[in-house]
């Protein structure tokens, strides 16, 4: 059998022996190597500027490699710097390029749950050294309904929250409604977001708005998943249909900061997340 000539979108370029001879994809030799993320424009304006511990702190966080993001927390920290310094001027400001990537397509789901674990291994070693947990904004509760074991979608709420300076209560999957109620008479959330992927369990969302109003609790509650439309969502008082994960904290600050309402977060959507949303034209 003969064999194929190359095409020129085949192309590959082989050199020596063994572990030498590899392929190199045509796109990679005509577009050059991709470039490092802390290049990209918006994200070199959010990394520390000057060279040094912090910023190479953030660049760990950037890469998502935990182990190294460990050793140069606790060098720091041996060396005297301060813990709320490393988390909010480094740790944070590495997840924040991240959220940045992320947005823009050009990081993925790996990349963000790589960042974040590297984030709050860094964090967790900060709050050891203070001896207490850091500062917070405010609570967030989040979960996914009753019935549900899909959580993806929930843990990266919980990512971005933290990243962004959110105390985020996470209640996990399967969470039964009276389980809702109690823990927000606990834990004061100014904002809840409920996660379904079925369609089995999106009528869980109605069932928990009418068990909070029954209880006197008017927190907004954000919620979404896979099989979940806006107009279903908002057939009920109090939620709010939620599109992103990283929307969440633009739309927590918005009701910390601006006394947004569940209704002000319904008409304005797009403005308070900073971005055109289909869903809310």
């Amino acid at each position: 059998m003969s064999e194929s000539p190359l095409t020129k979108y085949d192309e590959a370029v082989f050199a020596g022996n063994g572990y030498d001879d590899i392929a190199i994809r045509y796109n990679v030799k005509i577009e050059g190597p991709a470039l490092k993320p802390e290049d990209d424009p918006e994200v070199a304006e959010i990394l520390p500027q000057e060279e040094g511990v912090k910023r190479n702190l953030a660049l760990t966080v950037l890469y998502g490699d935990k182990e190294e993001c460990d050793a140069q927390v606790q060098a720091a920290l041996d060396a005297g710097e301060d813990p709320i310094d490393l988390i909010n001027n480094a740790l944070m400001k590495g997840m924040d390029g991240v959220s940045a990537l992320y947005t823009k397509g050009e990081f993925f789901l790996p990349d963000l749950m790589l960042a974040g674990d590297a984030m709050m291994s860094g964090v967790a070693l900060c709050e050891e050294k203070l001896g207490h947990k850091s500062d917070t904004k405010a609570p967030v509760m989040t979960f996914a309904v009753e019935g549900d074991p899909h959580d993806i979608g929930k843990n990266l709420i919980v990512m971005f929250l933290n990243a962004n300076g959110y105390e985020a209560i996470d209640l996990g999957r399967d969470v039964p409604t009276v389980e809702v109620v109690k823990q927000a008479q606990e834990n004061e959330p100014v904002l809840m977001t409920a996660t379904a992927l079925m369609t089995t369990t999106m009528t869980e969302f109605a069932k928990i708005a009418a068990a909070l109003q029954e209880a006197g609790i008017d927190t907004p509650i954000g919620c979404g998943g896979g099989a979940v439309r806006r107009d279903f969502v908002e057939e009920s008082p109090q939620t709010f249909y939620g599109v992103e994960a990283y929307h969440v904290p633009k739309l927590a600050d918005a009701i910390v900061d601006d006394g947004k309402t569940w209704e002000d977060i319904r008409n304005e959507y797009s403005d308070i997340v900073g971005e055109y949303v289909a869903a809310y034209s």
